[in-house]
């Protein structure tokens, strides 16, 4: 199990073993985001699915996860305070 610094929880913590997304945000995901921010995403994503209706088949649905996973991880405004 590889050890990553998360930029989200700001830790050292144990990595993702493969990139949980297609491309190169999936890629970023895996370098820099630990399994354990990983869980708190998915629970935060199945939130956004059900509040919003979302249906993961339509394009836009997608478009819009996945600006919301990048804000998730890497935006200073979600991060938890140490």
């Amino acid at each position: 199990m590889p050890e990553v610094y998360c930029v989200k929880l700001k830790k050292n913590a144990p990595g993702l073993e493969v990139a949980p997304y297609p491309g190169p945000l999936g890629e970023r995901i895996a370098k820099e985001i630990s399994q354990e921010a990983w869980k708190m995403w998915v629970a935060q994503q199945t939130i956004l699915i059900n509040e919003n209706r979302l249906m993961l088949h339509d394009p836009k649905a997608r478009a819009f996860l996945e600006a919301e996973m990048e804000k998730f991880f890497f935006s200073d405004e979600d991060s938890p305070q140490t």
